[in-house]
């Protein structure tokens, strides 16, 4: 049988050799796209009215009930190309990868939990009198956002810090579109949802016979997001139901990437250089209003709670549920990694964007004045994360990149690393 692996989406596929494509598959590309955007929006959305009537206008067929905003386009249409990849990415570590052996996982999974659940307390006890709706707001990590972050300042950082971050960001992930598709969906249309299994079935038929036709594989999927979107659980759950459709492992038995992995290859690109930094366009643009707005959105107790949640409940959720897990259970730390390392991971895992901005739209209502103060505190709390993060894990690079340097010492000149002589 041939080990080839199967053409994907027909003859009129994107050439994965492109060099636009490879740097957009960069994780460090990927994120500083992120940030522009952001800070395009914030620009644009101080400069007048022009940027909210953009993002507030109507496009598509009503007769559909797509006749959406662009803003609306962007979180509920584009960001599903984010999931679409995120559902790859996930099943792939669960079947072929790192969430395979629960041992081996254990620890960044329950990392995960821990840096969901204490956020998430935080910001309830501080609006305890207050909207309890946003609770889950600050639970979210950006993967693109803090492995950008990461990838920028970890020339010396062990690899399996890179790891454990991509592993506790995957199951975060998992997690949050849970708490989407169970807490964010209201008036539920069971006839849409039930017709949605429909296209997604055959999307899932075809795809585990490896037949990958684009002119096949792409209605399909646009009518499963379509019916997901009419039935109204979030449409992002769409992306992620076509991705773990897809089959990881290659029915040939040979070694090698599978169809999953070409597929979010082939995806990636579109999802960070294109869905992500528009949605984050659309959605980090807020009216600050001066020295005023600024005072108002800090007095509010969810902008409070959210840049705590952020900033306090992430490093003490994960580093906390981290330390419980290599002290009460079997699951070890990987013996590379020193706990000051942990905790500058888990700064880092306080960088809540994409998701976060998602779950605000979601629960306030997007362009509410709730909302205004959501992003305002999304961008703080990240904005922070970030920066001390960077502090932490600078140190540490430089502490690794010093113990790098004396194992490649040969004073006596003999092509022996001085390290091996002692």
């Amino acid at each position: 049988m041939s080990s080839t692996p199967p053409r994907l989406l027909g003859r009129g596929s994107w050439p994965e050799a492109s060099r636009i494509a490879a740097i957009l598959r960069s994780e460090t590309i990927g994120g500083v796209l992120l940030i522009v955007a952001a800070l395009a929006a914030l620009v644009a959305a101080n400069l007048g009215d022009g940027y909210a009537e953009l993002r507030d206008t109507v496009v598509g067929p009503s007769s559909l009930h797509l006749d959406l905003s662009l803003g609306a386009w962007a979180a509920d249409g584009l960001l599903a190309i984010f999931f679409f990849v995120a559902g790859l990415e996930l099943k792939r570590e669960l079947v072929a990868g790192d969430l395979r052996d629960p041992r081996r996982a254990a620890i960044p999974v329950l990392a995960a939990v821990g840096g969901m659940a204490v956020p998430a307390l935080i910001f309830v006890l501080v609006n305890l009198n207050g909207s309890l709706r946003g609770w889950a707001i600050p639970t979210a990590t950006d993967i693109a956002f803090a492995l950008a972050v990461l990838a920028v300042i970890s020339s010396h950082l062990p690899t399996a810090l890179r790891t454990f971050l991509l592993t506790l960001a995957i199951v975060d992930d998992l997690l949050a579109i849970t708490i989407i598709a169970l807490f964010y969906t209201s008036d539920l249309e069971v006839f849409w949802l039930l017709a949605a299994l429909v296209p997604l079935g055959l999307f899932t038929l075809l795809v585990q016979r490896r037949l990958t036709p684009w002119w096949l594989l792409l209605p399909l999927a646009a009518t499963t997001w379509a019916l997901v979107h009419a039935s109204g659980v979030h449409a992002t759950v769409a992306g992620v139901l076509l991705g773990f459709a897809v089959p990881v492992l290659r029915r040939d038995g040979h070694d090698g990437p599978g169809l999953a992995e070409h597929l979010e290859h082939l995806v990636r690109p579109l999802s960070s250089g294109l869905a992500v930094p528009v949605f984050a366009f659309f959605s980090a643009g807020v009216a600050i209003g001066g020295i005023d707005g600024i005072s108002s959105a800090f007095s509010d107790p969810i902008t409070i709670g959210i840049v705590l949640g952020l900033c306090v409940g992430k490093p003490i959720g994960v580093l906390g549920a981290t330390w419980l897990a290599s002290r009460f259970t079997k699951a070890d730390l990987d013996d590379s990694l020193e706990w000051i390392d942990v905790l500058g991971l888990s700064v880092l895992a306080g960088i809540g964007f994409t998701v976060s901005l998602l779950i605000g739209e979601l629960a306030y209502g997007a362009s509410s004045q709730a909302d205004e103060h959501v992003k305002i505190g999304v961008l703080a709390g990240s904005l922070v994360s970030a920066m001390v993060a960077a502090v932490i894990l600078r140190t540490r690079n430089r502490h690794y990149r010093a113990i790098d340097a004396e194992e490649r010492r040969d004073d006596d000149g003999d092509g022996i690393p001085d390290v091996y002589e002692r």
